[in-house]
């Protein structure tokens, strides 16, 4: 299934996406998508509900996040090996766990905000995992039993902050609107194989990310168990895990970063695309 949230920011209902790619009113069934109709009992009784039997949602209808009530938004960093390679970093032994906070998550294509002052504001396309059955020390072999499905997220990153201004790399990645998601929670029964799936980004419309999670160097069972190692995963808790080579600080022979009036397009197979206006903060004076 490909399920959604849609509507206006604050008043999203829950859908699910048909054969002809239209929105589908699920509104009837559950109230929303939280973490107890992501739950695998939840699910399955979703997935016998007739599709063409629900009403169609308004043509051209904004989408919001998949999913609601995430408690944790918990990143990897430097998951494939050229892209640690571009960013001038040895490739990790272990997985690089950061945060991205809760309040920076929006819809797949809402406008996205350069912070005040920015300089390097960056991009990245990643492949986002969705937790159904929370756990904690989950084993390896049963990690992808904990994962409800899949989206694409845009991990947009302030260089500076995250790199510059001290040791921790949380402070440039949760700025408020850096976590679009979406624009679909595709189910995991769905998507089968999650280290099969390519993905791109688009910068203005110039391909500058072109790569597959076939080349992660952790993969999400990997990253799920790795994780619940140190922390109880939640359902609704979504991880996001990693870009390919491509992203700004990484272009050849001069880093280049987004400003104000850049358009970003992106997208993973079978999980849909998102794009982005980025706009400049407005003045707090």
């Amino acid at each position: 299934m490909k399920l959604c949230r849609f509507g206006e920011v604050g008043q999203e209902r829950p859908g699910m996406i048909d054969a002809a790619g239209r929105v589908r009113d699920l509104s009837a069934h559950v109230t929303d998508f939280g973490p107890v109709e992501i739950a695998p009992d939840a699910l399955r009784t979703l997935s016998a509900i007739a599709i063409d039997d629900l009403p169609l949602a308004p043509e051209g209808v904004r989408y919001g996040p998949p999913v609601t009530g995430t408690r944790k938004f918990i990143a990897i960093g430097l998951n494939y090996a050229d892209h640690a390679a571009e960013s001038n970093l040895p490739i990790p032994e272990e997985p690089v766990v950061f945060n991205k906070w809760v309040n920076c998550i929006q819809g797949p294509n809402d406008p996205v905000t350069i912070p005040r002052g920015s300089v390097k504001t960056d991009w990245e396309v990643e492949l986002g995992v969705v937790i159904g059955t929370g756990g904690h020390d989950i084993a390896r072999e049963r990690a992808l039993d904990h994962v409800a499905g899949y989206c694409v997220v845009h991990d947009v990153s302030e260089r500076e902050w995250q790199i510059e201004r001290g040791p921790t790399w949380d402070k440039g990645k949760g700025f408020p609107t850096f976590g679009p998601v979406g624009p679909w929670l595709v189910t995991a029964d769905e998507v089968g194989d999650p280290q099969a799936l390519t993905m791109w980004l688009d910068v203005n419309g110039k391909r500058v990310q072109d790569g597959s999670t076939a080349t992660m160097i952790f993969t999400v069972a990997d990253i799920v168990a790795y994780c619940s190692r140190f922390m109880a995963l939640e359902p609704g808790d979504i991880i996001t895990t990693g870009t390919p080579p491509g992203v700004g600080l990484g272009q050849k022979p001069t880093p280049w970063y987004l400003k104000a009036g850049d358009v970003v397009s992106l997208g993973i197979a079978g999980l849909g695309e998102q794009r982005q206006d980025f706009v400049a903060a407005v003045s707090a004076g």
